[in-house]
């Protein structure tokens, strides 16, 4: 059984979605840009990259952010911070890895605390199939404290009968918020599952609602 909440946070969910639809498949200027990874980056295991990360609090807990000289390739929660840059190195074995803070990192931090009417640009340089980056960039189209579902993401990228192969990709994302997957919800309005936890993502969700509440 629903509480009063759950309730609550279903018809907001339902309304938000409506009203992301509206407007998502508009163009817009983006904050974020991906560049994704050539093969002579990423063969052998990474040998030709150099990789710096560091650790970092938010509201949401510890963050693990890895760039390379072109942009940032990993950002994630990290609940356990040996996990993530075992995971990192795990994907790029044969890279040269530093801890050590850039300002490309430095400009990802600061998402939680910045001015989002006047953001500065982020790039991404990323690791991934030609659907992956799809729907990654279709994820950088959802705005701040909009929702969509994976249905409306398939649209975006008209492959609209491949919903499970979007959730796979979704799921496969390697930078937390700055790609917002936790945006995409359940088309009943329910949060659904998330990379770094359901009780993360709902946080998010709210945090970002709170501040769509306060800018209109």
């Amino acid at each position: 059984m629903q509480t009063q909440q759950q309730s609550l946070n279903v018809e907001y969910a339902k309304r938000i979605l409506q009203e992301t639809r509206a407007w998502l498949f508009d163009n817009h200027d983006l904050f974020v840009h991906i560049e994704r990874m050539t093969p002579d980056e990423y063969k052998n295991g990474g040998e030709n990259l150099s990789i710096r990360y560091s650790f970092a609090e938010s509201p949401f807990g510890r963050i693990f952010v890895a760039s390379t000289a072109k942009g940032i390739c990993c950002l994630e929660f990290a609940d356990a911070p040996a996990d993530s840059l075992a995971r990192l190195e795990r994907k790029f074995p044969k890279a040269r890895f530093a801890q050590d803070v850039d300002e490309r990192q430095q400009d990802a931090l600061s998402i939680f605390t910045r001015d989002w009417s006047e953001p500065k640009a982020i790039k991404l340089h990323l690791k991934g199939t030609d659907f992956q980056l799809q729907v990654w960039e279709a994820l950088l189209k959802i705005p701040m404290g909009g929702l969509v579902t994976y249905g409306d993401i398939a649209a975006v990228i008209h492959h609209p009968k491949a919903c499970r192969a979007v959730g796979t990709a979704v799921g496969d994302n390697p930078v937390a918020f700055l790609i917002p997957c936790h945006r995409v919800i359940r088309s009943t309005g329910k949060w659904g599952n998330y990379r770094w936890g359901e009780v993360r993502k709902t946080a998010l969700i709210s945090w970002e609602a709170a501040k769509r509440e306060q800018e209109k």
